[in-house]
């Protein structure tokens, strides 16, 4: 105990202590303790509770990067805790839950407008949204995306009515705050115990480590940075694609393109959801399987730019 207490003493031993508070900061705020909900709606707008039948890309699809969140859950299930659990993961966003009435033809629903000083001088507001998101979504009980579509409505409505801030969600996975916690903890750590413990030897032992570390967490920044850029790239996307299905709607002139477009976006899409588990799940793997993951975002991401440079896109 002495021992400890001259170790914590040191300047070293204070730093050591300063970056376990920041491990442990950086482990909460990046959600290491969410439940189910918190940890879906971190990296997507929908979450579907076991049982519940929806299809989940369609139902993205039409969410779009709205700040909207949507939560699905089987009857009889706590609508408030439901939605309370999106708070700290989807924070600046609009939250429904729903989930069918027992006894009804519709749905039961609970809203939770998470907005700006939305406890503050953006109270009203916020009550307002709450109460106007889910109408007319009881219209279609045994299609939640035909639901989702009204919801959606209900939502650009207040939009427009500036009753809830207009822009884009920007979906940040928690994996570079879980990254820091980790280095964080087995840098400072190991080779903490290691130099007080081992001295020599096991102070060269803990520089191999440290580099080994090393190289496996630029591998995970340049992860972190190519999924940056491809989410970049599927938001700038997601405006073309409301374009050119405008665009399509209003008359067949190069029809083909149009559709051609709108499929490899979907695809670029569903892709790119299909990768997020892994991309979420890559602590503890090694640098072969971080480097392999970066190899497939930067082939999404060359796909983006095809479909940048595409003639649906570029009038050419």
């Amino acid at each position: 105990m002495s021992r400890l207490l001259r170790f914590t003493g040191t300047p070293f031993g204070l730093a050591t202590l300063a970056c376990l508070v920041l491990a442990g900061w950086a482990l909460w705020t990046g959600g290491v303790l969410d439940g189910a909900i918190a940890r879906d709606v971190r990296v997507s707008s929908v979450h579907a509770a076991p049982g519940v039948e929806i299809d989940e890309p369609a139902a993205e699809q039409v969410i779009g990067n709205r700040r909207l969140v949507t939560v699905f859950l089987e009857p009889d299930a706590d609508l408030r805790e439901g939605c309370r659990a999106t708070r700290r993961a989807a924070d600046g966003t609009l939250a429904l839950a729903l989930s069918r009435e027992v006894d009804g033809d519709g749905y039961d629903t609970y809203g939770c407008a998470w907005l700006p000083d939305r406890d503050d001088t953006n109270f009203g507001r916020a009550a307002v949204a709450e109460t106007i998101i889910a109408r007319g979504a009881d219209q279609f009980p045994d299609d939640p995306v035909e639901a989702l579509k009204v919801i959606v409505v209900n939502y650009d409505l207040l939009v427009r009515a500036g009753t809830i801030p207009d822009g884009a969600r920007t979906i940040s996975p928690s994996l570079p705050r879980l990254l820091i916690a980790a280095a964080a903890v087995l840098a400072v750590g190991v080779g903490a115990a290691s130099i007080w413990l081992f001295a020599w030897r096991a102070g060269r032992a803990a520089t191999r480590r440290r580099a080994d570390r090393q190289e496996l967490a630029d591998s995970r920044s340049r992860l972190s940075a190519a999924a940056a850029v491809l989410a970049q790239q599927l938001i700038d996307l997601d405006r073309e694609y409301a374009q050119v299905e405008r665009a399509l709607a209003r008359g067949n002139r190069a029809a083909g393109e149009r559709r051609n477009f709108i499929q490899r976006y979907r695809r670029l899409t569903m892709d790119y959801t299909e990768l997020l588990p892994d991309i979420v799940a890559v602590d503890g793997t090694d640098e072969a399987d971080v480097n392999q993951l970066i190899a497939r975002l930067e082939a999404l991401s060359e796909r983006g730019n095809k479909l940048a440079r595409s003639p649906a896109v570029t009038g050419g």
